[in-house]
């Protein structure tokens, strides 16, 4: 394997957003265990707030408000940046510090049921517009 030491760097950020929030308490235990900041927007973060753990909303994580309905609020480069950046790369580094952005090191996420929503609405069509 080389000079390469194999080092376990702690996660200490998270972004969270669920759609089945059935097991939420029991993972918000394990975060909260390890001393994970939460980072989080919409129904996760109400879910969150209500089971009275800390977490920050994604719009004030970004200083960046949530727009069009709420469809965009993980989009923005504070977010990606923290999650995509290369740890280990002295540019990304700089480029992070430079920008006062920091690491993001869990995405959780599960999706909602889309066949089951659309199934189960007559109105799916009135959200979308014709073009």
């Amino acid at each position: 394997m080389g000079n390469k030491k194999n080092i376990i760097k702690k996660i200490r950020t998270a972004l969270i957003s669920v759609s089945d929030k059935s097991n939420l308490n029991n993972l918000l235990k394990a975060l909260k265990k390890n001393k994970i900041k939460l980072i989080s927007s919409g129904g996760t973060y109400k879910a969150i707030k209500k089971l009275k753990f800390s977490c920050i909303e994604v719009s004030d994580f970004s200083e960046s408000p949530e727009v069009l309905d709420g469809r965009v609020k993980t989009l923005h480069p504070k977010i990606h940046a923290g999650i995509l950046n290369k740890r280990n790369n002295k540019s990304h580094l700089k480029e992070m510090k430079n920008n006062n952005f920091e690491n993001i090191d869990l995405v959780i996420v599960n999706f909602y049921p889309f066949e089951k929503t659309i199934n189960s609405t007559q109105n799916h069509k009135k959200n979308y517009r014709k073009y």
